[in-house]
């Protein structure tokens, strides 16, 4: 099926995260042009830059730094014209699991500035991207997380600026259509995603049959699965009059305790 994404500008922030560089490779497999916003880990970007050397560009930001995002939208324009689509897939969770009475202030202020603050920024310049080169259509996809959707214990700062995101899309669903008439912004929630970020989680059997004992597939998902959504979302012919919607991307996880750990089988790797 044609997603009409071929030539369209893709602007990822986060795009040398495990989510991210899978959004990357699938739409320039699209035929879309890609702008990969990372901070500070570029070689696989780079290493796949030379496969699509005319549709992607990398470029380092720090998106906590409002000049620093700033300037990426300006390098994303002058390389190739209107940012059509930003998807903000920047995102940090730390993992000595602390809970509220020992959580460090420093802690809660830094990820909360990157995955708040910076998708707020990432926000705020594609907007004035927007105004400076009307159009049509665009499209924001914000990238959430289940716990920001039930919570997470021991993990606050993280749930908190997950849950922040509802917020937005529902603001800025309103906003975006006064600069692109037929604009669309929605929200994608992954929920355990084997990428380098969760897999020492992920390699511990008895968290995964934890994990597993809340979700109905009884399986995590893969960077792919998250991806395909994200392109749907991001898709005028697919998605064209969705708008304000947060898709879970999680087989079916609940907020609660569907199956008792001996009905837990852990796949092999």
């Amino acid at each position: 099926m044609d997603t009409g994404l071929k030539g369209k500008h893709i602007l990822i922030t986060g795009a040398s995260g495990g989510i991210g560089i899978e959004i990357a490779r699938l739409f320039m497999r699209e035929g879309s042009r890609v702008t990969a916003a990372y901070h500070r880990s570029p070689a696989e970007l780079k290493r796949i830059g030379h496969e699509w050397q005319k549709q992607m560009i990398a470029v380092s930001a720090d998106i906590r730094d409002e000049g620093q995002v700033k300037s990426l939208f300006e390098q994303a324009n002058a390389t190739f014209g209107r940012v059509d689509v930003a998807i903000t897939s920047a995102g940090i969770a730390n993992h000595n699991e602390a809970p509220v009475h020992k959580m460090d202030l420093a802690q809660w202020e830094n990820t909360l500035a990157v995955n708040l603050t910076g998708t707020f920024l990432a926000a705020k310049y594609f907007f004035q991207n927007l105004e400076r080169y009307p159009g049509e259509y665009a499209s924001l996809v914000l990238l959430g997380s289940t716990a920001g959707v039930f919570g997470e214990a021991r993990f606050c700062d993280y749930s908190t600026s997950k849950a922040a995101m509802y917020g937005l899309l529902m603001s800025l669903k309103n906003e975006i259509v006064l600069l692109a008439p037929k604009g669309r912004v929605n929200l994608v929630n992954p929920g355990w995603t084997l990428t380098p970020m969760s897999e020492d989680t992920l390699k511990d059997s008895k968290k995964v049959r934890k994990i597993l004992q809340t979700i109905p597939m009884r399986k995590t998902a893969v960077p792919a699965d998250v991806a395909n959504a994200i392109l749907f979302l991001s898709s005028d012919i697919m998605s064209g009059h969705v708008s304000g919607q947060a898709i879970t991307v999680a087989g079916g996880m609940e907020g609660r305790v569907l199956f008792s750990p001996e009905e837990i089988r852990v796949p092999s790797a």
